[in-house]
């Protein structure tokens, strides 16, 4: 709401004219407002018609008040941010300093405690005053303290409507004065009279008026002005912030140059409140020497998400702000919400955790500072308890700011969340996505063991069952794999085999599994069923969707929607409760656990190695880079919180993480490189909150799922090998001949090798001997054991796999002489194969010596 104006209280004449008010006065006497009152000339005439129209009654109601958010720090519930629309604390008559009660009757309505609402007296010297004066108006001095209470209502109510038309035109109609508009108030504070003791309409009052500078009750305007309670306020205190209610705007005490005008009005309540005996002279007198600036010491409203008391929680506190229109706890639809909150007077019971959140924006501004000077570098850290959704921790490396600046280490733009939760579109998560096409693989009823072939080639995708859909994917390091079983390719995250997994599968299935676990483009427009989706290329998603999807599986399958309150309480301490868990089964359990086994590798053998936290928690996990490695991630869960780790270039031209170093990091550090280092800095912490268990237990038939494995087919025949694998359900492909040892014709080996496990349906390249690889082992008997060795060679063997394999008991005459060989003379055998030579030695059987 703008800045409440208030005009001086009452020019009543000034507004109808002395005949306008004599009818008024008229009517008044006539319907019984207050004693009757001779008053020469004034008739009530067709007045009374509008007067009985009016409703009888106005209430008080609910007025705008501060809303704090609190979050988890040191294990208890601290406060940490305060949102409004209006800057008030609404207080009970006992927090109200007498002073100010005295004051404000003394300076506003000194018959207030006399009248029942309407004071005709002062209404008459009002009138009369103003046309001796000669200028309408000049005397003043009309309302009643309730019929100023009335106007206030009336703009409160203006600005709980729900658009912004609505607020402008009923706040014209509440500070717009007709005699119409007279008579309504006069009515309305009859009713307040009738329906509220003085005291309650006094306490009203106090709570309700504007004291400028976007300030409003006398609790918030005593923090304002002078740092302290209402209830501690002096006489001079007291008097000076009644002062401001009549000109807010020029008498508040926000400038020095407002003190003057302040004191002016100041220094007439005082003697007011000395005249009505409330204080006696000697108070006076120190009160009215005691200079304003003495005792004003302004302070700041801490209102706002810039103003969190932490600052890490900032854009934590602008994700709840903008998610009040989903909080069913506060009106049936979003409209009601969002009035209710305007309201305020709530306690915000946070999900977050200022501990974790703390030390994630360490780790932040360590690994990806916001002041890199190449390009902006945007990065953050975000939480999931999984099992609940609840967002522990929202961590980012700029600084959160309503304004926009050239500056760009702050920025309004919260990286974490959707667009109309932060102004991010998201970014394309790499990698990460894969885990969506190993679930869809295991559903499909293959299992993680099973081996694809990762020969980088042109794929055949299915999408939304159409077939014929080209991608020719590449490896990120370019690698040139064969076959490798789906848990090493999801380790080592080789984009061709998923690539060739995802050929057996449909593209929209896998898509449709990272739907159910929560994933949706920041843009809320529909995700894209691209080939290139299964590497996460084709859409931009927020990283708290990502964190909250890996959650889901850590959880055992089960997802759970985000939330970030567990419970909010009214301005009267009644508990209205949070944001439901909504949690689903949406993968079976024990293909969860399976992908779980799968995506634990890239800690091991994979591209997450160091990563994982030296604390002995099982942790699955998978790293994310794009094509142009302008965005790099690490996603990691146990099976009780997942935190995913995203920097990259959040505006401008893109530029490659792995190109630029970290200037907080000892020596050539990339920020892609230290990313592992990054996510276990942040991983570590939070397990001491949240420590993990084991993940779901898969069943061998799971992990292995329908393959089969290729069997042994080694020295038959072609026509035979053909019938063994049909037998298993895999297909026949003739791979041509190799060198073997074996005869011509038989078969010597496959690809994918013997014991590979295969989906069913996979062509296995069968190869078979073309006989030229074979060799008879001379007769070397009798032979020095260097000319057995040219021998052999000389039959084609290669003489560094020909050795002394023993010694057996000679004559002596025959000592160095080859006795027998390993495979025996005129044995067929492979070419490369190792040759044994037995040598007569002594008669013992020992070495001679010198039989090389």
């Amino acid at each position: 709401m703008s800045a409440q104006k208030s005009k001086p209280t009452s020019a009543i004449g000034a507004l109808f004219g002395f005949v306008g008010f004599s009818v008024l006065a008229g009517l008044l006497v006539t319907i019984g407002v207050t004693p009757a009152i001779a008053v020469a000339g004034m008739t009530a005439s067709s007045s009374i018609g509008v007067f009985e129209s009016i409703p009888e009654y106005i209430e008080i109601g609910k007025l705008q008040q501060r809303n704090t958010l609190y979050a988890t720090q040191g294990g208890q519930q601290v406060p940490f941010a305060t949102l409004y629309s209006e800057n008030r604390v609404e207080l009970s008559w006992d927090e109200v300093s007498p002073n100010l009660k005295t004051a404000v009757v003394a300076g506003e309505d000194r018959r207030f405690y006399e009248h029942g609402g309407v004071d005709v007296t002062s209404l008459v010297r009002a009138a009369v005053g103003s046309a001796g004066a000669g200028e309408l108006g000049a005397s003043g001095g009309g309302s009643t303290l309730t019929m100023q209470l009335v106007r206030n209502i009336r703009i409160a109510q203006s600005q709980q409507l729900p658009t912004a038309d609505e607020r402008d035109a009923a706040y014209k109609e509440a500070t717009t004065t007709t005699l119409d508009r007279k008579l309504e108030e006069m009515k309305f504070a009859i009713g307040l009279e009738k329906k509220y003791s003085k005291d309650d309409i006094l306490l009203a009052y106090l709570n309700i008026a504007y004291f400028g500078d976007q300030t409003y009750g006398v609790q918030a305007a005593a923090q304002h002005y002078y740092n302290k309670s209402a209830a501690e306020l002096t006489v001079p205190e007291a008097a000076s912030l009644i002062a401001i209610v009549q000109y807010p705007d020029s008498r508040n005490m926000s400038t020095p140059e407002k003190y003057p005008a302040n004191k002016a009005r100041r220094d007439v309540i005082i003697k007011s409140m000395l005249a009505e005996k409330d204080i006696d002279q000697a108070t006076a007198d120190a009160s009215l020497a005691t200079p304003v600036e003495s005792y004003v010491v302004l302070t700041a409203p801490s209102q706002g998400c810039g103003a969190v008391t932490v600052p890490s929680a900032a854009y934590f506190c602008d994700y709840v702000k903008k998610s009040i229109k989903d909080l069913a706890v506060l009106g049936s639809t979003p409209e009601e919400r969002q009035t209710n909150w305007n309201t305020g007077g709530y306690d915000v019971y946070t999900t977050l955790n200022l501990d974790l959140n703390e030390n994630a924006k360490a780790q932040v501004d360590k690994y990806a500072p916001a002041t890199e000077s190449n390009f902006q570098l945007g990065s953050v850290v975000d939480s999931v308890e999984a099992g609940t959704g609840r967002v522990v921790v929202m961590a980012q490396n700029t600084t959160f700011s309503e304004t926009s600046s050239p500056d760009r280490t702050l920025t309004s733009v919260n990286y974490s969340t959707d667009r109309d939760y932060g102004g991010s579109i998201g970014f394309q998560p790499g990698s990460t996505y894969k885990p969506f096409t190993l679930i869809d693989w295991l559903e499909q009823g293959h299992g993680i063991y099973e081996s694809v072939n990762a020969k980088p080639r042109t794929f055949n995708m299915t999408i939304d069952g159409s077939r014929g859909n080209k991608y020719t994917p590449k490896n990120d390091a370019g690698e040139q794999p064969g076959q490798m079983s789906v848990a090493d390719a999801t380790a080592k995250s080789m984009n061709t085999a998923y690539a060739a997994m995802a050929e057996k599968l449909d593209i929209a299935d896998i898509n449709g599994v990272a739907k159910k676990l929560g994933v949706h483009r920041a843009d809320g427009g529909e995700m894209h069923d691209y080939a290139s989706s299964i590497l996460g290329t084709a859409d931009e998603i927020a990283p708290l969707t990502m964190a909250t999807a890996y959650a889901g599986i850590a959880a055992g399958g089960v997802y759970c929607s985000p939330i970030i309150v567990d419970n909010i309480k009214d301005d009267k301490g009644v508990d209205l409760g949070g944001q439901p868990q909504s949690c689903s089964q949406v993968v079976d359990p024990q293909v969860a656990a399976a992908a779980a086994v799968a995506m634990q590798g890239l800690w091991r053998n994979g591209t997450g190695v160091g990563g994982l936290p030296a604390d002995g928690y099982p942790e699955i996990g998978k790293t994310g880079t794009t094509d142009l490695k302008d965005q790099i991630w690490i996603i990691g869960a146990t099976s009780k919180i997942a935190t995913a780790v995203w920097q990259g270039v959040a505006d401008g031209p893109k530029k490659s993480l792995r190109s630029y170093n970290s200037p907080n990091l000892a020596g050539s550090t990339s920020y892609a490189t230290a990313r592992v280092q990054y996510f276990k800095a942040v991983q570590s912490v939070n397990n001491t909150v949240y420590p993990g268990g084991a993940f779901g237990e898969a069943s061998g038939a799971v992990l292995r799922g329908s393959g089969v494995a290729v069997p042994d087919m080694a020295g038959t025949t072609p026509s035979a090998a053909q019938a063994l694998l049909r037998g298993v359900s895999l297909a026949y492909e003739d791979g041509g001949t190799q060198p073997s040892a074996l005869p011509a014709g038989q078969v010597i080996g496959s690809d994918p090798a013997v014991g590979s496990v295969v989906s069913k349906g996979t062509t296995v390249k069968v190869f078979t001997s073309d006989g030229s690889g074979a060799a008879a082992v001379p007769d070397v008997t009798r032979q020095k054991v260097g000319d057995a060795v040219k021998s052999i060679g000389g039959a084609g063997f290669d003489t560094s796999k020909v050795s002394v394999a023993g010694f057996t008991p000679g004559d002596g005459k025959n000592a160095c002489q080859v006795a027998s060989t390993n495979p025996a003379a005129n044995t067929s055998v492979a070419k490369d194969s190792a040759i044994g030579l037995t040598v007569y030695g002594d008669k013992d059987g020992n070495d001679p010596g010198n039989c090389a």
